[in-house]
């Protein structure tokens, strides 16, 4: 079939600011998909149009009945840049539509800044949780974030203080290449200027006040970055063990007995997309990987309340397995291994002698390496000093078949 479905991504300038093959395209359309604001700049057309459906979700029964026929979407800026274009190509095959963008607002953002683009994370809070904020939060990080309207702004500035980032500076740019353009540049530990409207978008400088934590996205984050009750993988075997499952873009991570959440946490901070399901049993610990996550930038971590193996069916099979708590549970490993995905990684700590020869024993039939990792910190015997071991950590690392 013929290309039939344009994705249009459209400015603030409307019409002024198409270019002669997207107008062409939009003079001969028959059905034209957008929403009440899209709709405004374009005027009158003949084209038959349709309001963008709410929810969002039901676009699949808006789009699919008009198949063959001209169907112009109406997008914002640039349909590919967090854009509705991801979407469509759900459910339309990218061989039957053409996609022309506008300007995305990064671009423009940039432009208004003087900010190489290339130096800037670009992030969207659009729909998604403002927690998704903290993972780019840096020292002198320059940041171009997507709002979902001008309740964010103040979040953001709540988060930035929150982390001892105060001092940065927050640029709100609204109605970017139109005649309605502002911007106000305000430092977060202020009170907002003004009154904002809910087409913005942020541009933060992150300035960190003296003593700020340095949560860098490297696993191996400290230990006090966490809530726990002790259950926690402690700072050096969680680099460590991070480094074994070796997070990778989009790819899911199951962590079993997952304490306080930090190996899930880490796994979703070291790679773009990276997804993982926290499994624990435990109610106060389920509470404390929630505002883990949350203060930590990855509010998409699946948790999953109840005691393995019987939580772990019917869950999405894993990329990577890390069993952390319960290996001597009877089943854990199996319904792990059994679920994990041909080539993925499993990862598992012991502590105890049962542990230990239970992880010997799936080294002999299963293959992999065996490393015991050991840790000693800086202690005071009176007034001298010596380093105290902890409790050695028997590894176990194997790649599945």
């Amino acid at each position: 079939m013929s290309k039939w479905l344009t994705i249009l991504g459209m400015g603030e300038d409307g019409l002024d600011g198409l270019s002669p093959r997207a107008r062409t395209l939009l003079d001969g359309a028959e059905v034209i998909v957008g929403s009440t604001r899209l709709f405004g700049l374009i005027g009158d057309t003949k084209a038959e149009r349709h309001e963008w459906p709410q929810p969002f979700s039901a676009v699949v029964d808006r789009i699919k009945p008009l198949r063959g026929r001209a169907t112009v979407v109406l997008a914002t800026g640039d349909p590919l840049n967090y854009g509705v274009a991801r979407k469509l190509m759900e459910i339309v095959p990218f061989a039957e539509m053409e996609i022309v963008p506008h300007l995305s607002s990064f671009s423009l953002a940039a432009a208004r800044m003087g900010w190489p683009l290339g130096d800037c994370d670009t992030i969207t809070l659009h729909g998604r949780p403002a927690a998704n904020l903290e993972a780019f939060i840096q020292p002198d990080a320059r940041i171009l974030a997507l709002t979902a309207d001008a309740s964010t702004i103040p979040e953001v500035a709540r988060r930035l203080v929150a982390r001892g980032y105060g001092l940065s500076d927050i640029t709100v740019l609204e109605n970017m290449g139109g005649s309605r353009e502002s911007r106000a540049t305000f430092r977060a530990d202020e009170v907002l200027p003004r009154a904002f409207s809910d087409l913005n978008t942020l541009a933060i400088h992150c300035h960190a006040k003296p003593g700020a934590a340095l949560l860098s996205c490297v696993p191996g984050l400290p230990d006090d970055a966490y809530l726990h009750d002790g259950q926690l993988t402690k700072r050096e075997v969680r680099a460590a063990t991070l480094a074994a499952l070796g997070p990778y873009p989009d790819a899911l991570l199951w962590d079993v007995g997952a304490g306080s959440g930090s190996i899930a946490i880490e796994w979703m901070r070291a790679a773009r997309g990276a997804r993982a399901i926290a499994f624990e049993s435990h109610a106060e610990r389920l509470k404390m990987i929630g505002e883990n996550a949350d203060r930590l930038g990855t509010p998409r971590l699946t948790v999953i309340a109840g005691a393995a193996p019987a939580s772990l069916k019917g869950q999405p099979r894993p990329d990577a397995v890390f069993i952390g708590g319960g290996m001597g549970v009877p089943g854990v490993f199996e319904e792990s291994w059994a679920a994990l995905k041909s080539q993925g990684r499993m990862v598992a700590n012991v502590v105890t002698l049962e542990g230990e020869l239970h992880l010997v024993d799936l080294q002999e039939k299963h293959g992999g390496e065996l490393a015991r990792i050991e840790v000693s910190h800086l202690d005071r015997i009176g007034s001298l000093r010596a380093l105290k071991p902890r409790m050695p950590v028997l590894q176990w690392r194997a790649v599945k078949p």
